[in-house]
């Protein structure tokens, strides 16, 4: 495979498993979160290893991902799974402070990770971005005004980009999954089937196919993965 994957929020449940799916590939992984011990928690083995990277680096912040992915070389996949989930304030109740919060998160952060990668992907003439959405986007839900607001611009942001970049051999496009069996959910829902629930490699293998030669027929698109939930 020898490409290099660049993976945001690699330290959370869902970022591991895709870095350890890419890794098996043979990519070289260029792996970014807040906090640089959360990283090197996570991916003690890759550490100082040959050829893959830990970046601490604030993804909302666009002079910051510009500057740290500028020292990484080429970029062959950006996998932009950093985002955040809050739920509970009605919109009559929302605070500007949540709403900035999950727009930062979860929207301006894919603008940020896209400034860094997309001008060298145009130059090389190829790339591939997939965006980790969310299947919530896709309707208003009581509760969780901002975060179904959030993703949804995402899901419109990768909509343009693609739009934007799919002549220079650049396929953008995202996953949508339901509920992700992770431990936190498992605490946060204990009465829940996490049976029903979609596991984390299979979000892994989704994310591989589109980076993949195959995903690169496929632009703008988001699929869902919504398990039997």
């Amino acid at each position: 495979m020898n490409r290099t994957v660049v993976i945001t929020g690699a330290a959370g449940a869902l970022g591991r498993v895709v870095a350890r799916h890419f890794l098996d590939q043979g990519a070289r992984l260029v792996l970014l979160d807040r906090e640089l011990a959360l990283l090197q928690s996570a991916f003690a083995d890759l550490d100082g290893a040959a050829g893959h990277r830990l970046l601490a680096a604030d993804v909302t912040n666009e002079d910051v991902m510009t500057q740290v992915l500028a020292r990484v070389g080429d970029i062959d996949v950006l996998v932009h799974a950093a985002g955040g989930f809050t739920m509970g304030e009605s919109v009559a109740e929302l605070s500007r402070a949540t709403w900035e919060h999950m727009l930062a998160l979860n929207a301006w952060s894919f603008v940020a990770a896209a400034r860094a990668v997309v001008p060298g992907m145009v130059e090389r003439g190829q790339g591939r971005i997939i965006a980790v959405s969310a299947r919530a986007a896709a309707q208003g839900a009581a509760g969780m005004a901002a975060y179904v607001a959030a993703k949804s611009a995402l899901q419109r942001l990768v909509e343009t980009l693609s739009a934007e970049v799919r002549e220079q051999g650049i396929a953008v496009n995202s996953i949508a999954p339901s509920i992700i069996d992770t431990a936190a959910n498992r605490q946060d829902m204990p009465d829940a089937d996490p049976a029903r629930w979609v596991a984390p490699v299979t979000l892994a293998e989704t994310i591989g196919f589109l980076a993949s030669e195959a995903g690169g027929a496929i632009h703008g698109q988001h699929l869902v993965v919504s398990g039997l939930s």
